[in-house]
This record gives C-alpha cells, sequence and structure tokens, in this order.
C-alpha cells in the first residue's frame, strides 16, 4: 500500500519538475522572461497553498480512495491543453490547474501512509513517501530531458499525463485503507475516545509545534521549489553545462538528499524506540539539518567553481531535506489521528507559500543581476539566509510532547466547562 502511494507522490514531483526542464525550450517558444517563467512557477504555487486548505474537507467528504483518484486524473489532463495550444496564458491557466489539484494531494498522500504505520514508526515510511521527491529527479529527469531535446517540450507533458492514468488504473485495483487512522480503545488516549477523537482546530494551530514547524518547512520548500523551477536553468545559462547536462545533473541533489533522508529518518525513529522525547528525535534533527544546508547556501555567491557549486548545492539540499519526513512526523504526534489530514492539509499550505514567493523571486533577481550565474548564486544565498532563521526559531521553539499534551488539557477543560 505504501508502494502504491509512493508511485504517485513520485508522479506528482515530476510533474512538478517537468516544467523546469521544459521552461528554456518552452522560454524559446513563446518568448518568456526569466520573470514571467518564475511568476508561472510561482501561480502554481499560490493555487498549491489554496489547495492544500481542501484536503480535510476531501477526505471528509470523499474518503482518501476517491479523492486521490480524482485529484490524480485532474493532474493528468491539466497538461494537456499547453500541447495543444503553446500560449502564456494557457500555460498560466494549466499550471495554475495542476496547483490547485495538488495542493490536497501531499497531506492526503501522508494520511494513506499513515494509515498503515503506528505513529512512533512514521518516519521512515514518511521519508520514503518525500524520497519521492528525489526518485522524481533522479529517474524521471534524465528521461524527460531525453524526451524534450529528442522530441520537444510537449511530449515530455504528453508522457507525464500517460503515467498519471496509469497510476489511476493501479490506485483503483490494489488500494485500502490501514488500521491506524481511527484511533481504537487499545492505542487511543483517553481524551480521544471521550471527546470522538477530535480537538478544536485551534488549539493545533496555535501551538509552537505547529506554527514554528510550518515556517520551517516554508523555508526549506522554498530552496525544494526554486530548484525544481530553476535548477537546469542555472546550470545551463549561470555554470555553462549543455542543456542535456544540465538536465541529467538536475538529479545530483537528489541522490544525496535521498540517501540522508532515509538515513536520519531510520536515525531518528530508533532514537524515539530507544525512549529519546519527540522533540529532540524529530524537530531537533530536522533544524540542525536546515541551519547546516542554510550555511552552505550563503557561499554559494563566492564559489567560481562550476563543479563545486553543485556539489555545495547537492550537499545543502541533501542536509536539508531530512527535515521534511521529521516535521510531518513531529506535526501527527500533536493532533488526534482523526484530524490528521486536516491538520497537515493546513501546515502544508503554509509550508507552500515558500512556493509562492521563491520562484518568481529568483526570477527578478536572475533578470536584475549582471550575469544570469551572479543572479542565481544571490538567489540561492538569500534562500539560506531565511531558511537559516527559521531553523533557529524551530530549534528554540518547537516542542511536539509538550504541545500534545497541551492540546490534550485544552480540550478536558473545554468539556468539563460544558
Amino acid at each position: 500500500m505504501t508502494a502504491v502511494v509512493i508511485f504517485l507522490y513520485v508522479i506528482n514531483y515530476a510533474d512538478k519538475a517537468v516544467y523546469g526542464i521544459i521552461a528554456q525550450p518552452l522560454a524559446r517558444e513563446l518568448g518568456l522572461t526569466s520573470a514571467q517563467i518564475g511568476m508561472v512557477g510561482s501561480l502554481f504555487f499560490l493555487m498549491f497553498t489554496i489547495g492544500g486548505f481542501t484536503s480535510g474537507l476531501l477526505n471528509r467528504w470523499f474518503g482518501l480512495r476517491w479523492a486521490l483518484l480524482v485529484l490524480a486524473l485532474i493532474w493528468s489532463a491539466s497538461v494537456l491543453p499547453v500541447v495543444m495550444s503553446a500560449t502564456l496564458a494557457v500555460l498560466i491557466a494549466s499550471r495554475m490547474v495542476l496547483g490547485i489539484a495538488e495542493g490536497p494531494s501531499s497531506a492526503l498522500m501522508h494520511t494513506a501512509v499513515y494509515s498503515w504505520h503506528a505513529p512512533d514508526k512514521r518516519g521512515f515510511p514518511s521519508a520514503l513517501l518525500l524520497g519521492s521527491v528525489s526518485v522524481a529527479k533522479i529517474v524521471f529527469a534524465p528521461v524527460l530531458t531525453y524526451i524534450t531535446v529528442s522530441f520537444g517540450w510537449r511530449a515530455a507533458l504528453i508522457t507525464m499525463a500517460i503515467l498519471g492514468a496509469i497510476w489511476c488504473l493501479l490506485w483503483l485495483t490494489t488500494w485500502s485503507e490501514g488500521p491506524h487512522l481511527a484511533p481504537t480503545t487499545e492505542t487511543a488516549t483517553a481524551t480521544e475516545q471521550h471527546t470522538g477523537a477530535t480537538v478544536p482546530w485551534l488549539s493545533i494551530f496555535r501551538t509552537p509545534t505547529f506554527i514554528f514547524g510550518a515556517l520551517l518547512f516554508m523555508g526549506y520548500y522554498a530552496l525544494q521549489t526554486v530548484i525544481l523551477t530553476w535548477l537546469p536553468s542555472y546550470f545551463e545559462l549561470g555554470l555553462g553545462f549543455s542543456a542535456q547536462q544540465a538536465g541529467s545533473m538536475f538529479g545530483i541533489p537528489s541522490i544525496f538528499a535521498l540517501f540522508y533522508m532515509l538515513t536520519i529518518s531510520r536515525v531518528s525513529d530508533r532514537m524515539i524506540a530507544r525512549g529519546s522525547t519527540v522533540r529532540r528525535a524529530r524537530a531537533v534533527v530536522a533544524a540542525s539539518g536546515v541551519a547546516l544546508g542554510a550555511i552552505v547556501l550563503l557561499f554559494v555567491p563566492y564559489v567560481e567553481s562550476p563543479l563545486l557549486v553543485v556539489a555545495m548545492i547537492s550537499i545543502a539540499y541533501g542536509v536539508a531535506s531530512g527535515a521534511a519526513p521529521l516535521l510531518n512526523t513531529a506535526v501527527s504526534v500533536i493532533c488526534p489521528q482523526r484530524q490528521l489530514a486536516g491538520t497537515l492539509g493546513v501546515y502544508m499550505a503554509i509550508m507552500a507559500i515558500g512556493g509562492l514567493i521563491a520562484p518568481w523571486l529568483a526570477g527578478v533577481i536572475v533578470d536584475r543581476a549582471a550575469t544570469k550565474a551572479d543572479g542565481f548564486a544571490l538567489s540561492f544565498q538569500i534562500i539560506g539566509a531565511a531558511a537559516g532563521v527559521f531553523a533557529l526559531l524551530a530549534l528554540l521553539l518547537m516542542k511536539p510532547d509538550r504541545d500534545r499534551v497541551r492540546v490534550l488539557e485544552a480540550t478536558d477543560k473545554q468539556a468539563a466547562s460544558a
């Protein structure tokens, strides 16, 4: 069941990554500036953010099975209009529809995977799921680059539509929900049993763990979306690699990210099993990785060697990526399991604000810089500085163990007063 959802996550991020791969041939055909390319990327994440707030409703109205099926069908269809009519307006509309459909999907996919894994064992499955981001770039990016160079950017979009349709057939024939969402009398806390496994939403959203976890994820996600939108262009226009080399090298940061993410999540799960607090095993480990990545990015503008720049971005992105599964599992601790989809939906919608701002900002910086290389390097430096600030705040203020108790205590007081 986990593997089926992972396959969808791979397609999900390949849909995002394909825009970065086709950005330059698309720009040449349509006469787009860097700012316009970045604007399209940011509009995608605007709709992604809005869509994220609907995950709880979709889960309640349709259930995981049908909600994810419909969303995947919309993804597959949304990439086709620009194939038939290549204009800036159609491109914007296509990416915005893709964004609104992908917005709620990440929370729903995490909820689906978590349904098959107990809360204290979710670090590694979460890393496997989020590792799909790296798989999409390691495996699909070179393939999509080859298709784009050999057959044109339209062929790459058609390929993604076909993959989405194939997954829908697989999902319909295999999926069933696991046992770990609805609390049982053996696994639920006393408060969850007496309140029907729900608490006031504000008691979850105002906890420091939720607030600063979302801000930290937003900083990391800004880096991820700039890489998805701009890294092939940076390699080609800023560092002097060929289009084929740039597309193939797109996966290099992801190789390191995948290895680090799987390793650190396994370590974190073992820390929990040996009695470590959720704060130490999830929040501190996550924030420390982002902080280290931020420090590396601050030095990118001062490095002249293209290969060394690739190595630095790979290291920074890799250690920062380890935060993603750990932050998701930390946030899942503070909410009842029946509210998991809604909690993760709002959490990931806030996270997606980083994707709303960063690609557009990077495009503006590149257009105004003295050279493309200077503009891209400065963009990564600014993103690194912002992520470093959020990492420091999360390191000091995220306390999932305490916030879980506070959420339950607030519910008990509300029930007593009623």
